[in-house]
C-alpha cells in the first residue's frame, strides 16, 4: 500500500505527541512492507526537503503563514492538487484542525484518492474554544465528512464526532503506547533529583495545557509537602510567563525546567516521578498519561469525558479545575503513594494501534 500522509509538524523536527504518532505510525508502517510518504512543513530552514529515514520518506515544504498556530501553506496545496492514483493508494491526515488537512479534504473531494482522518483530539491547545466551536460546526464537519474514515482513540469521542453531524465511517482506534519500554521495572533518570515526593508535568507550555495552574497548585502541595519537588518537561510560548510565575510564589529551589526530554530518557523521567499532573482544557488521549501509567505513576488530570474511566484507574480527575482542588487531589494522592492500572494500559498497545489503523487503510484503498 502507498500511503500519503499529511501533518503539519513531525518528530523529531518538533515535540508533541501527535507528531511522535505521525513518526512511528510510518517507520512501523514501513518496517511491514508499505510505502509511506510524509508530507510537513519545515520548521527549520536547515532540514532536507526530501529526506529517508525509518524506512519512509519526508518532504517538508514552506510553511507559509502561521495563523493561530497554523501553518496556511500554498506548497502543501500545490503537492496534494498535483497528486494522483498513480502516485499512491490513500491520503492519511492527522488532525482536523490543520489547513494542511482541510486541504486534504479537498483534494478528497475533487479527486479520486480515498482518505482517511486521525481525530487526535476535538479542540486545538491554542485557539479560544468558542473559535473552534464554531469551526467543528463549519469547516471542521465539512472536512471530516469528505473522509472515507475518521480514526477516534475512544467511544466517547467517536460520539461526540457524530454529534457534530458527520456521517463518515468512523472507526475507534486506541491511542497506544510502547509497553516493553515503559515499564514500572527500569532505572531512573539522572534528571529527577528529588529527596522528597517529586511531580512531574510534562507537554507544552501552551494555554490548553494551562501549565499555571500546575505551578500555582504545587505552590500549595508545598505547604504540606515542604521537601516536594516539580518537575517541568516541555518547553513553549509560556515558558517565560511560568518561570515569572515561579519566582513570584517564591518556589524557585522547588520547581525545575527540563526544556525538552529525549523520548529515550521519558521512561526513566516517569519512574521518577510519583505524580504526573495534566491540567489541559482539552486532549484527546495523551501518550503522555498512557506512558507514566504503565511506568507505574498516579495521574491527576482535568475531567475529560473521554480520559475518565482510564485515569479514575489509577489516579484522579478534577472536576473543579482550580489550583486549590488541583493541590488537593496532587496532596492526597503524594500520601497515598504510586499505583498504575495493568488493564487500562493493556488497551492500549501500540502494536494494535499500527495494526488496526492499517487494516481500515487498507480496506479503503481497493
Amino acid at each position: 500500500m502507498r500511503i500519503l500522509r499529511v501533518a503539519q509538524h513531525l518528530y523529531p523536527d518538533t515535540k508533541g505527541g501527535g507528531q511522535y504518532h505521525v513518526h512511528a505510525m510510518s517507520r512501523d508502517q514501513a518496517a511491514m512492507g508499505h510505502d509511506v510518504t510524509v508530507l510537513t512543513t519545515r520548521t527549520d530552514s536547515s532540514l532536507p526537503r526530501v529526506e529517508e529515514t525509518h524506512g519512509y520518506t519526508v518532504l517538508r515544504v514552506d510553511p507559509g503563514v502561521s495563523v493561530i498556530g497554523n501553518d496556511v501553506s500554498p506548497a502543501v496545496s500545490r503537492y496534494l492538487w498535483h497528486a494522483d492514483t498513480d502516485d499512491f493508494d490513500v491520503i492519511h491526515a492527522h488532525s482536523h484542525l490543520y489547513f494542511a488537512t482541510n486541504l486534504a479534504a479537498l483534494k478528497a473531494r475533487l479527486g479520486d484518492i480515498p482518505l482517511a482522518i486521525t481525530n487526535h483530539g476535538l479542540y486545538s491547545q491554542s485557539a479560544p474554544e468558542c473559535v473552534f466551536r464554531w469551526y467543528l460546526k463549519t469547516l471542521g464537519r465539512w472536512t471530516f465528512n469528505q473522509a472515507d474514515v475518521v480514526f477516534c482513540y475512544t467511544a466517547v469521542d467517536k460520539e461526540r464526532v457524530r454529534e457534530l453531524g458527520v456521517s463518515s465511517r468512523i472507526e475507534v482506534v486506541a491511542n497506544g503506547i510502547d509497553t516493553e519500554r515503559f515499564t514500572p521495572e527500569g532505572p531512573e533518570s539522572d534528571l529527577i533529583d528529588a529527596e522528597g515526593p517529586a511531580v512531574l508535568f510534562v507537554g507544552r507550555f501552551a494555554e490548553g495545557k494551562r501549565p499555571w495552574l500546575a505551578v500555582e497548585a504545587f505552590a500549595e502541595v508545598l505547604e504540606e509537602y515542604p521537601d516536594a519537588e516539580l518537575y517541568l518537561c516541555g518547553d513553549g510560548a509560556l515558558r517565560e510567563e511560568l518561570e515569572a510565575q515561579v519566582e513570584e510564589l517564591g518556589i524557585g529551589e522547588s520547581v525545575t525546567f527540563l526544556g525538552h526530554v529525549s523520548y529515550d530518557e521519558m521512561p526513566k523521567v516517569y519512574r521518577s516521578g510519583d505524580v504526573l499532573v495534566l491540567p489541559s482544557r482539552a486532549e484527546g488521549v495523551p501518550r503522555t498519561v498512557l506512558e507514566a501509567m504503565a511506568s507505574g505513576t498516579t495521574i491527576v488530570t482535568s475531567q475529560l469525558e473521554q480520559m475518565a474511566d482510564i485515569v479514575n484507574s489509577a489516579g484522579r480527575t478534577v472536576e473543579d479545575m482550580s489550583a486549590e482542588s488541583l493541590s488537593d487531589s496532587l496532596s492526597d494522592l503524594l500520601g497515598a503513594g504510586s499505583e498504575s492500572e495493568d488493564q487500562a494500559v493493556a488497551n492500549h498497545q501500540w502494536r494494535s494501534t499500527v495494526e488496526d489503523t492499517t487494516a481500515h487503510l487498507e480496506s479503503i484503498s481497493y
